[in-house]
C-alpha cells in the first residue's frame, strides 16, 4: 500500500479521521506485515522451535531483522538495538514498500552518528510476538491458521532468548554493545543478567527493573479496550473484510498509551485549549486540538500494527521482573558484568527516574557510579525517540574506548 502520513504535525495540519479514510480507504483487518508483502530491507533468521517460559511452544520461529553497516573481519563490532513496544527493525531509512514509516532512530544510527555505521555493524531484530515479519499472533501455525489469541504468553525473557538465536544465526560470539529504550531497555537489562558474557557494553534507556502495579494497571485498560471491540472476535479477525477489524479498540489503546508517552507540560504547552473548528467549545460538533492529535495517531497506528500483537507485547511488559527466580531484583542486577549506561528522562511519567536509579545503584559496571544519567526533556517518555543529540552524547560516552 503506497501511503505515508507525517510522523508528527502541528495542530493546524492535522488530518481528520474522515480525511484519512477518504485518502487511504478503510483500514485492513490487521496492520501486520504478512508473507507476500514487500520484504523491504528485512532479513530473516529461522531460530528453530521456541519454548516459552509458560510452557507454550512455537515451531520453526522466525525473527525479522535489519542490519546497517558491515561486520568486520574480527567479528567484534556488532551492536544490537532492541526496539520499544510498537517499534520494528527499521531503525533508519525512508518509508518505502515494506516499511510504512521512516526509521525510528535515524538521528542515532548512520554514518558519523552515535551508532556509526561506518564503524559498527548494527543489528535490529523485530521482537518475538510482534507483527513486522517476526513470528507472532498474525503468523501461521503448523496447520496454516493464524495463531491469534492462541499465541503463547510471551515474556521479556522469551524475547531475549529469541534475540540470542539471531546472534547464533549471525555467527557472533559477543556484542560490542546492546542498546535499547523502554521495552527495548527491559530486554537490554535481561541480556545483561541472562547472558552476562554476551556483551561488552549495555545502554538501558528509560526502562525499569520490574513493571509496577501502576504500570500494569495502565496496560490493563489498553488490553481491555481492544478486547471490548465487538470486531475483535476473541482474536479471530484475520479473515474479516476490509474495515471490519478491531480498529476502534486498537486505536483507543494507542491513544491511552500516548498519554503516558508524552509529558503533561508538553501537551499543555503545545495545545493549550485550542479548538479544531469554528464551533464554540461550549457546543457540540467541534474538537479540542489535543483530541484531534490523539485520534490522528490512533487511526494511523491501526494501519501498521496488529491488535493481537499489541496485547501479546503489553502482557510481555507486564511480565517484566528481573528478580523473578533470581533471588530478587538486587541480586539479579548484581549479575550484570558489562560496562553499563543507565539513562532516565526527567519528565517520564511511564517509567520515572526512580526506576532507573534503582538499576544504577546495583549494576556493578555502571559508568556513572551508583547514579543514573538523567536527560532533561519536555517530551516525557518519548524523549529517547526525539532528543537525538542528548541521547547521542551519552551513547558516545559508553562507546568511547
Amino acid at each position: 500500500m503506497d501511503w505515508q502520513i507525517p510522523e508528527d504535525t502541528v495542530p493546524s495540519d492535522f488530518i481528520t479521521d474522515a480525511q484519512i479514510r477518504s485518502i487511504l480507504g478503510k483500514p485492513p483487518a490487521t496492520g501486520a506485515w504478512r508473507d507476500g508483502d514487500p520484504v523491504g530491507r528485512r532479513q530473516f533468521a529461522h531460530i528453530g522451535d521456541v519454548t516459552f517460559e509458560n510452557g507454550g511452544v512455537v515451531e520453526d520461529a522466525r525473527i525479522a531483522y535489519e542490519t546497517f553497516g558491515t561486520l568486520n573481519a574480527a567479528g567484534d563490532n556488532a551492536v544490537l538495538v532492541a526496539h520499544a513496544l510498537t517499534g520494528d527493525s527499521h531503525l533508519t531509512g525512508p518509508a518505502e514498500p515494506g516499511h510504512p514509516t521512516a526509521g525510528w532512530w535515524g538521528g542515532i544510527v548512520g554514518p558519523g552518528l552515535a551508532l556509526d555505521t561506518d564503524r559498527y555493524f548494527v543489528v535490529a531484530p523485530n521482537m518475538l510476538g510482534s507483527c513486522q515479519g517476526t513470528t507472532g499472533p498474525a503468523s501461521l501455525d503448523a496447520e496454516g491458521e493464524e495463531w491469534g489469541a492462541r499465541f503463547p504468553y510471551t515474556s521479556i525473557r522469551d524475547q531475549v532468548r529469541a534475540q540470542h538465536g539471531v546472534m547464533s544465526h549471525l555467527g557472533l560470539s559477543r556484542w560490542h554493545a546492546i542498546v535499547g529504550g523502554s521495552m527495548g531497555g527491559m530486554q537490554v537489562l535481561e541480556w545483561g543478567i541472562e547472558y552476562p558474557e554476551a556483551a561488552e557494553r549495555l545502554a538501558i534507556i528509560a526502562a525499569p527493573p520490574i513493571s509496577s502495579a501502576d504500570q500494569i494497571a495502565l496496560n490493563s485498560v489498553q488490553i481491555e479496550a481492544i478486547r471490548a471491540d465487538p470486531l475483535f472476535h476473541h482474536g479471530a479477525y484475520y479473515n474479516a473484510k476490509v474495515g471490519e477489524g478491531p480498529h476502534s479498540g486498537l486505536a483507543l489503546a494507542r491513544r491511552m498509551a500516548l498519554l503516558n508517552y508524552r509529558s503533561p507540560t508538553e501537551l499543555n504547552d503545545r495545545f493549550e485549549r485550542s479548538w479544531q473548528s469554528g464551533i464554540s467549545p461550549l457546543g457540540r460538533g467541534g474538537r479540542f486540538a489535543v483530541e484531534s492529535y490523539l485520534d490522528f495517531h490512533g487511526n494511523k497506528f491501526t494501519r501498521r500494527f496488529d491488535a493481537n500483537s499489541y496485547i501479546t507485547l503489553v502482557e510481555a511488559m507486564n511480565s517484566h521482573d528481573v528478580g523473578r527466580g533470581r533471588g530478587g531484583i538486587i541480586e539479579a542486577l548484581r549479575r550484570v558484568t558489562a560496562r553499563s549506561l543507565i539513562i532516565g528522562i526527567d519528565s517520564d511519567r511511564l517509567f520515572p527516574v526512580p526506576d532507573q536509579q534503582l538499576i544504577a545503584k546495583h549494576v556493578p559496571g555502571n559508568i556513572d557510579g551508583d547514579e543514573a544519567t538523567v536527560i532533561s526533556s519536555k517530551f516525557g517518555h518519548d524523549g529517547f525517540l526525539i532528543e537525538f543529540e542528548l541521547v547521542a552524547q551519552q551513547l558516545e560516552r559508553l562507546l568511547a574506548e
